[in-house]
């Protein structure tokens, strides 16, 4: 099987790519960034991966690779983190960007879409209360990246009610990894620079996150583009429900001389995004399982140890 994955050379993408490799699946990477592109690491199985250039936001490029590609699946992981974009810049790749993917799916026959949505558009937890949200939840995204990830999810809708497509979405936490660098990165620098040695501050100690790792959104994006039919059209991916001061205290733990230091210990709750997220409906359907938290800082923790030629810290 042949699988197109735009933003293939990326965060997530380059690690799906090479998930998807190690089960036997080819890979056709599109991306506008390729110079850093290596999967030499994958040895005898790095020439299932084929890298092309491309921008999204073409519709030519788009059409163009994926007739090339012939694939029989195609995943969309391409856009810009957070809402400080210049509107016109954004909107050509967030919105335009994921209408050329589905166009150029329809038209080229390709029967199974996947692309990433976001928590973001729920806005903030205050709409809901002190509960998860569910998938069937209104949106109250107001933010740039929100609002077009939610007519992202429209668009997918509007696809599939007038063409035979089968499109699912999946709305990720705050994910975490030792080389995420946009978005959300408070809840990845409370884990980085500690273990560089290097201090760091926050504003609110309570202020709340929902960090998944990345290893663990990748295999979700992985399960939901190989089914042949999933249930429903959008999923929450869920994650770990947790304030920066709780961080903190877990990686002091791995770290008892870490700087970690916040302006204010009370009041970031109330400000917090989304936090409390039910994912039965990915659980359910798809097996998922995620390790405990405090394992994660700690495999971030010696990722990033690893990079600066530190010692291993033990579990």
């Amino acid at each position: 099987m042949t699988v197109f994955v735009i933003g293939g050379t990326g965060f997530i993408g380059s690690r799906l790519t090479r998930s998807l490799v190690k089960r036997g699946e080819s890979v056709v990477c599109f991306d506008i960034k390729t110079d850093t592109a290596d999967y030499s690491d994958l040895g005898d199985r790095a020439d299932q991966v084929q890298v092309v250039k491309g921008d999204l936001t073409q519709y030519d490029d788009v059409m163009a690779c994926m007739a090339d590609a012939e694939p029989d699946r195609v995943i969309n992981l391409s856009y810009f983190l957070g809402s400080h974009h210049a509107p016109h810049v954004a909107t050509k790749l967030n919105v335009v960007g994921m209408d050329n993917c589905f166009e150029a799916a329809r038209l080229l026959g390709v029967k199974r879409v996947v692309y990433a949505s976001s928590l973001a558009v729920y806005g903030m937890q205050s709409h809901y209360g002190e509960r998860p949200v569910t998938e069937e939840d209104h949106c109250y995204g107001r933010k740039q990246y929100a609002i077009h990830k939610i007519f992202n999810e429209w668009q997918a809708e509007d696809f599939m009610d007038k063409y035979d497509m089968s499109i699912t979405g999946v709305r990720p936490a705050n994910i975490t990894g030792p080389d995420k660098l946009r978005g959300s990165v408070d809840h990845v620098q409370c884990l980085t620079r500690p273990a560089r040695g290097e201090a760091v501050r926050f504003e609110y100690g309570d202020f709340m996150r929902l960090p998944l790792h990345v290893d663990d959104i990748t295999e979700v994006f992985e399960r939901v583009l190989m089914a042949d039919d999933p249930k429903h059209p959008v999923y929450n991916s869920g994650g770990t429900t947790i304030s920066m001061s709780d961080i903190a205290d877990i990686v002091r733990s791995y770290l008892p001389d870490a700087d970690i230091s916040f302006d204010h210990e009370t009041g970031g709750r109330e400000q917090s995004g989304l936090f409390l997220m039910d994912n039965s409906k990915l659980v359910d359907e798809f097996g998922v399982q995620y390790r405990p938290y405090a394992e994660r800082v700690l495999q971030i923790i010696n990722d990033v140890r690893r990079d600066e030629g530190l010692e291993k810290i033990a579990g």
